[in-house]
C-alpha cells in the first residue's frame, strides 16, 4: 500500500478485537483442484488414466481439476497414492479438501445474494489483500449501511424491501474483513466525483463521508481521492484486483473482477491480471496523498452539512 500518513488507532464502526482469517471453500477448493493437476503432471499420467484406475469417468477428473467438485477424503488418499504422495504434503492436501467441503458465511444469505456476488465474497474472504478503484460509487466494504441501502435501492429497483434489508445486512458483514487477524491489507483509489454524487439525502451522504474519514485513518487501510481536475491515467469502470497469499503451502494466483448491471467477469490470466495491477498503480500516483484526501473529503462534506 501508499503511505499511510496517519496510523491513528479506529473505533468508529466496529470493536477492535481482531477476528480471525476464515478459510474461504471457494478458494479452498481452486487451490486443491490446480494442485491436484499439477500433481497429476508431475507424475506424468494423464485424466484418463486416473478415470481407469479409480473407476471414474474422464468427466469426474476433468470436473475436479476445474475446481467444479471436490473429491472425499477417501478419493483424495487414492489420488495422492497414484500420484506417489505421502508424508507431510498428503496431510496438508487433506487439511485442504476438508476446509473445500465447508460452508462460507455467506451460504446463510443465498436466498438474497445473486450468485456471482456470492462467489467474489468467497473469494475476497481468503485474500489478503484488495486494491479497488471506485469511480461512481463508495467501495461497498466502507459504505455505511444507510448509504448501501440507496445503492442497493437504484440497482435493485425490482427486489422487495425484505430482500434489500438481508442485503444491506451482507455488506455489514462482510466488512468485518477489515479488522481480521492477520490483517487484510485494503488500497482504495475514489474518485472525486462519488464525493459529490448524491445517494440518498444530504444526512446519508453526511454519514458516509465521516465514515471515509473514519476509515482513513485505520493502518490496514489507504484510501485516495482521484480529483476531477487531475490527470486520470486509466479511463475504465469499476474493477477490483484481489491478492492471495498461501494456504497449507499452496499459492494462488491475483484475480481481477469486474461487476456488471446483471453480472461479472473474473480475470485470472497473468498477463491480464498484471495488467490490472499497473493500471491501479497509475491511478494512485495521479491520486493525492492520503493527508490531501481527508482535506478533500471535509471539502465535500461540507457541502452536504
Amino acid at each position: 500500500m501508499w503511505d499511510q500518513g496517519n496510523t491513528k488507532p479506529y473505533g468508529f464502526l466496529w470493536s477492535v478485537t481482531p477476528v480471525p482469517e476464515p478459510a474461504s471453500p471457494i478458494v479452498r477448493r481452486k487451490r486443491l483442484a490446480a494442485e491436484l493437476r499439477r500433481l497429476r503432471e508431475r507424475a506424468d499420467v494423464t485424466g484418463e488414466f486416473i478415470a481407469e484406475r479409480m473407476h471414474w469417468s474422464t468427466s469426474k477428473v476433468s470436473r475436479i481439476e476445474n475446481a467444479h467438485t471436490t473429491p472425499r477424503p477417501a478419493e483424495i488418499k487414492k489420488l495422492l497414492l497414484l500420484y506417489g504422495v505421502d508424508g507431510p504434503e498428503a496431510d496438508e492436501l487433506a487439511a485442504l479438501a476438508q476446509e473445500a467441503n465447508r460452508k462460507g458465511w455467506w451460504k446463510a444469505y443465498s436466498d438474497a445474494l445473486p450468485g456471482f456476488h456470492a462467489a467474489f465474497i468467497g473469494l475476497e474472504a481468503e485474500a489478503t489483500s484488495s486494491s479497488h478503484w471506485a469511480p461512481e460509487v463508495v467501495s461497498g466494504l466502507l459504505q455505511t449501511e444507510d448509504y448501501a441501502r440507496e445503492v442497493i435501492r437504484t440497482t435493485s429497483s425490482t427486489v422487495p424491501p425484505g430482500e434489500i434489508e438481508r442485503m444491506v445486512e451482507v455488506r455489514v458483514v462482510r466488512q468485518q474483513i477489515l479488522k481480521r487477524d492477520p490483517p487484510f491489507e485494503l488500497t482504495v483509489v475514489l474518485d472525486e466525483s462519488a464525493l459529490l454524487r448524491r445517494i440518498g439525502d444530504n444526512t446519508v451522504m453526511s454519514l458516509q463521508l465521516k465514515r471515509l474519514l473514519e476509515v482513513s485513518e485505520m493502518t490496514n487501510l489507504s484510501l485516495r481521492i482521484l480529483p476531477l481536475d487531475a490527470y486520470h491515467p486509466v479511463l475504465a469502470g469499476a474493477f477490483v484486483l484481489l491478492q492471495f497469499g498461501q494456504a497449507h503451502d499452496i499459492g494462488y494466483h491475483d484475480i481481477a473482477y469486474i461487476e456488471h448491471f446483471t453480472d461479472s467477469v473474473y480475470i485470472e490470466a497473468e498477463r491480464d491480471t498484471f495488467q490490472y495491477k499497473i493500471g491501479f498503480a497509475r491511478l494512485g500516483e495521479s491520486s493525492l496523498d492520503a493527508h490531501q484526501s481527508r482535506a478533500r473529503i471535509v471539502q465535500a462534506k461540507a457541502k452536504w452539512d
